[in-house]
């Protein structure tokens, strides 16, 4: 099985989700060929085809143009899976391929069971496996997903690629997000909640241990939907991205896009009801337990060493 991996730049740099797409091809044992809108500046190191357009000609966002680029590979290579990241070239790219080629779209992989797809479900409360119909299938990858177990090698066999077709927009750059007054990138202890912890109100005791321990409070994206956190808290692959000496979460169940934002973090303390929860795959420390009676214990004990 052959898998064409559609890597990413922004501002001339190749973007880490790039080797997210070769360890998801590494694990289902397909094999890698890459296509990217880049520069030579900037290859990912690999042990394969790179089919490179140029992004000083073509921009590093143009979904007409690059599609054209990429049916031009796809011919090329005849790959049975297309492979992008779930991001916002991704998800606007992938569907135009799909539509063009008629091939199954599966969006959003976590994971591979028995060669089926995995992907959420009931917002990301369950999982459900997927097989695609057609020969050919477009995937995006959950941020996160996937990772290489080592640093990335190799030295990729470049291929040019050039098109004549033309886009009608035309992009005028990034806009960096407004950052907000809490910068959790910076902290070493944090204390997160989940829905866990029940109603708005119980977000106090939360403040109140990461006080405790000297540390800052954040938030899954669930409870800063709920309006009861400010988005500058929250941690996942839509708010921010930590890497603590110490993370705690609390009732948070662990969706794919709550680990892509805390998975570097040192020491991971997980606090809830259910001992299946997916935040024990990752936490150093599962404590079965309700965050509404453990949560106060913790600071009583703290405040009296």
């Amino acid at each position: 099985m052959k898998a064409l991996l559609v890597g990413e730049t922004r501002d001339g740099k190749l973007l880490a989700s790039t080797y997210e797409t070769l360890a998801f091809a590494r694990e289902i044992g397909a094999e890698p060929v890459m296509f990217l809108v880049g520069s030579d500046s900037a290859l990912p190191h690999f042990d394969g085809r790179l089919h490179l357009a140029d992004a000083a000609r073509y921009g590093e966002y143009n979904p007409g143009v690059h599609k054209a680029l990429l049916l031009d590979v796809i011919a090329r290579e005849n790959p049975q899976l297309i492979v992008f990241s779930h991001s916002s070239y991704g998800w606007d790219l992938a569907p135009r391929l799909s539509v063009a080629l008629k091939a199954a779209q599966v969006s959003e992989v976590v994971s591979v069971v028995d060669g089926a797809l995995v992907v959420p479900a009931c917002n990301a409360k369950l999982r459900r496996q997927v097989r695609a119909s057609s020969a050919l299938t477009v995937v995006t990858l959950q941020a996160g997903a996937f990772g290489l177990a080592a640093e990335p090698t190799g030295t990729p066999t470049v291929e040019q690629v050039e098109s004549a077709a033309a886009e009608k927009i035309e992009f005028l750059g990034y806009e960096a997000t407004e950052k907000g007054a809490v910068d959790l990138s910076r902290a070493e202890v944090i204390v997160s909640a989940g829905r866990g912890i029940g109603k708005p109100e119980n977000m106090a005791m939360i403040k109140d241990l990461a006080a405790a321990l000297h540390g800052e409070f954040g938030a899954s994206r669930p409870v800063v939907d709920a309006g009861w956190v400010e988005h500058n808290r929250q941690v996942g692959s839509t708010g921010q991205t930590v890497a603590p000496k110490l993370y705690l979460a609390c009732g948070i169940s662990g969706a794919i896009q709550h680990l892509a934002g805390m998975k570097k973090s040192e020491f991971v303390v997980a606090i809830n009801t259910d001992k299946e929860a997916p935040i024990g795959e990752v936490a150093d420390v599962l404590v079965v337990a309700d965050v509404k009676q453990l949560v106060p214990a913790l600071i009583a004990k703290i405040k009296a060493l």
